[in-house]
């Protein structure tokens, strides 16, 4: 790939709001101060950050203005935008750095004819049937006798048997590797971001409020950082979001705080009667039901985008997936790290051990896309009527960041591993929470009429109980 001037921010932020069916002509209400290179890479993730988030925030502004609020300006900053692509490492509990969740097996291993695969086995269930492939023992084995098996295998079948056992890993690959995919074709042709009706019902109007979010409940079935990235984007905005997880299910530590934001927190279990007759009192008053299971995943439980648009007309039914929803590869696990794995992100062309970027982009950008198809469905519902579907992929985020280019290498020297100390001051926030005083980033978008905030602290995994308060 060369390197390319810089697309125009206004352009791309009209082109995602298309996509979602907005006034491409609200673009011209935002502004990205700043350019890439923030950190040391030459993909963009800084613009395409920064379009993400001001195009979810656009659609916020829209919505309010449906509802009686007046048109407001908005502005982001480059940087802002690239530490928000990876916001959790700015998390601090009472000053200091918390853990981050490790597992002594995820990593890059080799494979035959001097390759390598990741291998993602950050939950129980993912190493046991990674090593499982293997035949190795899930919970003692090391990472010296992982990379002793995995170098017997050929990194393509490795990968393929990994992901027919319910595993999760990624071959590396090259970008011209990975653009030689029909995975990699089939992705490319699906929209950044797609808002589909799938139902009828009446409009549902929302009222006037001082927030564009206000009074709309989003119940985030999601882990780790995309999905719940969005659920804090609409919290940001106003809305009532409730996460939903399982108390047998390992948590996410610092990432769950720092999603965390503005939500309530339950446990909830699908598999017991109790778990589901809660999830149908939910469902009666939830206007946005956020998930990131497989593809037909949670069809078995009553709980498919036609089940849910029968049950509560006018829902906004918001999916993400790793690898897009029409490939071969749609069935298969995956996460940002995994992505990079194999769309080219990690490689490196002198033969080292692969690196990830210094950003999660596909997940947050991802997060954020998510946000702005969700808020634009509950416009149009507001308007218009119907139930919606809105569909995101980390894949196709990655192709999109891909597509505007690569930084000059002259250019990079303006890069840092990290942002000066007094900058990066300016966009932390302190946040009370059970779990100590939290220092984490401040809403990114700067929104001049209504601007964003969490009201609820983050609180642990079933802080509440399964109902709307």
């Amino acid at each position: 790939m060369t390197s390319a001037t810089a697309p125009d921010s206004t352009r791309l932020i009209e082109d995602l709001l298309s996509c979602a069916g907005l006034p491409a002509a609200a673009a011209r209400q935002a502004e990205v101060r700043g350019v890439d290179p923030v950190f040391p890479t030459r993909l963009r993730v800084a613009q395409t950050g920064a379009c993400s988030i001001a195009a979810s925030a656009l659609a916020a502004a829209h919505l309010h203005t449906l509802r009686g609020g007046a048109p407001q300006r908005m502005h982001i900053h480059a940087a802002m935008a690239a530490a928000a692509m990876r916001s959790n490492q700015y998390l601090r509990i009472d000053h200091a750095k918390p853990p981050r969740p490790t597992d002594k097996i995820t990593g890059f291993y080799p494979v035959q004819g001097g390759r390598w695969i990741f291998m993602h086995s950050n939950f129980a269930n993912l190493r046991a049937r990674n090593l499982g492939v293997l035949g190795l023992p899930a919970d003692s084995s090391t990472a010296e006798e992982v990379a002793r098996e995995t170098a017997r295998w050929d990194g393509v079948q490795l990968e393929t048997r990994i992901h027919e056992t319910g595993g999760c890993g990624a071959f590396v690959r090259s970008r011209e590797e990975w653009l030689a995919l029909a995975q990699a074709q089939a992705v490319r042709i699906e929209p950044i971001l797609e808002v589909t009706r799938i139902g009828d019902a009446p409009p549902l109007p929302l009222a006037a409020a001082d927030r564009p979010l206000a009074g709309v409940r989003v119940l985030d079935l999601t882990r780790v950082l995309a999905g719940p990235t969005c659920g804090r984007a609409l919290a940001e905005q106003g809305a009532q979001v409730m996460r939903l997880s399982r108390a047998d299910l390992p948590d996410s530590g610092m990432f769950d705080l720092d999603t965390g934001l503005g939500k309530l927190n339950a446990f909830l279990d699908l598999r017991e009667p109790d778990g589901q007759q809660a999830m149908q009192d939910l469902l009666q008053t939830t206007d946005v039901f956020l998930q990131s299971y497989r593809p037909g995943a949670l069809d078995a439980r009553g709980l498919s985008p036609r089940d849910l648009a029968r049950i509560r007309p006018g829902m906004v039914y918001v999916t993400l997936d790793a690898w897009g929803f029409t490939s071969d590869w749609k069935h298969r696990r995956g996460y940002d790290t995994v992505v990079q794995s194999a769309n080219g992100m990690a490689w490196r062309e002198d033969g080292q051990k692969p690196q990830f970027l210094p950003v999660s982009a596909q997940d947050y950008i991802a997060g954020y896309l998510l946000a702005l198809g969700a808020t634009a469905a509950l416009s149009r519902r507001h308007t218009e009527g119907g139930s919606w579907q809105v569909r995101v992929s980390l894949a196709r985020c990655g192709e999109w960041v891909y597509d505007q280019g690569l930084v000059p290498q002259d250019a990079m020297g303006a890069a840092r591993t990290e942002l000066d100390p007094e900058q990066l001051a300016g966009y932390l926030m302190d946040s009370p929470s059970p779990a100590g005083l939290l220092t984490h980033l401040a809403p990114a978008a700067v929104m001049t009429g209504t601007p964003g905030r969490w009201d609820l602290p983050a609180v642990p995994l079933g802080t509440h109980a399964p109902r709307w308060p």
